[in-house]
């Protein structure tokens, strides 16, 4: 008896082993371009079964739409910008992780711009980006949040944006307020009521807000206590570990150390570790320290690092939100993430 044939598999669709496209969607799947076009932009003006058809065509082949061509398509942009000129990677990865976690499934793209906000010629960066990429919105993360000429610049060419600063600087339609001063007094307050009465601080470069804020809170938390922070008390950094490193050693080198510092984001306070264990000086027994942003470094370090907690990718999903969903934020009468302190393992009362 002659054995039987096994029955053919149906051949996969296949577009030339090139780039699948929407027309190549629509041929193979034979339906017109538009309405596979009504498909990737979710309309309800399609059949249930055609959609799904047609999406598990899409799968098969690995076409994923372009969202520039969809823009050209529909009058509009599908890309949000995220423009920053911040030193600290970690907390443009937080920022980032915020914003796709607000833009995930709903057709948009994330594009970053890093420029130079010292180079005079970095807002005109900027403009080209906007423009060449059409963007929808763009997020304005600190220091280059804090340009109001930046801000001007794309209000001028008609580009959406939304501001993320530690105070309102803006119509709070376009604000992400972080209040970085609370945050900062509630350091003070945890190190004063430990008993500790000379205490540093190391700041973040005086031409950021966030540095100037941080620094009025620490100041001011202080002085509701009667206590003054000289200015010998006070060094000037960069928001960088090598910038904490050379503050600490201004401040640890003489024979009067302060039994605690505060630092304006936690790379500053790992450089203080850096020269604390160099010199011999033991965390926390000898001296306690802060630092701010409670990125996962603070966690990392031995002795675990007590640190202001800044949302930070809550504040980019924030953000991220109020572009492409402005008619659902605008119920909210402001939009602002509050920063606190996270007690671990880097501070105790100071030695008698």
């Amino acid at each position: 008896m002659p054995a039987r044939k096994k029955p053919e598999t149906p051949a996969k669709p296949t577009v030339s082993g090139k780039a699948s496209t929407i027309n190549d969607i629509a041929r193979l799947s034979g339906v017109s371009k538009k309405t596979v076009s009504r498909i990737i932009n979710h309309s309800p003006l399609v059949r249930k079964d055609t959609r799904e058809k047609v999406e598990a065509l899409m799968r098969e082949v690995g076409y994923s739409p372009d969202p520039m061509a969809r823009g050209l398509a529909f009058r509009k942009s599908f890309l949000i910008g995220m423009v920053y000129d911040n030193p600290t990677a970690q907390y443009i990865v937080n920022m980032q992780y915020g914003a796709l976690d607000a833009i995930r499934d709903s057709g948009f793209e994330l594009v970053v711009h890093p420029c130079d906000s010292r180079s005079p010629n970095y807002i005109d960066g900027v403009r080209r980006f906007a423009q060449q990429q059409k963007l929808h919105g763009v997020m304005l993360v600190p220091r280059v949040s804090e340009d109001q000429a930046l801000a001007d610049m794309l209000l001028e060419i008609g580009c959406r944006y939304v501001r993320i600063a530690p105070v309102a600087m803006d119509d709070m339609s376009r604000m992400v307020v972080t209040h970085d001063r609370d945050g900062a007094a509630e350091a003070a307050d945890y190190l004063y009521m430990l008993g500790h009465r000379d205490i540093a601080l190391i700041t973040g470069p005086n031409n950021y807000r966030s540095a100037l804020e941080r620094t009025a809170g620490f100041v001011e938390g202080l002085g509701r206590y009667g206590l003054e922070l000289p200015k010998a008390r006070i060094v000037e950094a960069g928001y960088t570990f090598e910038s904490g490193v050379s503050a600490a050693e201004k401040l640890l080198a003489g024979k009067q150390r302060p039994t605690a510092i505060f630092t304006g984001n936690d790379e500053m306070a790992a450089g203080v570790y850096k020269v604390a264990m160099r010199s011999g000086i033991s965390i926390p027994q000898q001296l306690s320290v802060v630092g701010f942003d409670d990125s996962p470094l603070a966690s990392r370090l031995w002795p675990s690092l007590t640190s202001v907690r800044r949302p930070t990718r809550d504040t980019g999903r924030l953000a991220a939100s109020m572009l492409v969903q402005p008619d659902a934020m605008a119920t909210l009468s402001s939009a602002s993430v509050r920063p606190h302190l996270v007690i671990r393992d880097s501070c105790q009362p100071p030695e008698n």
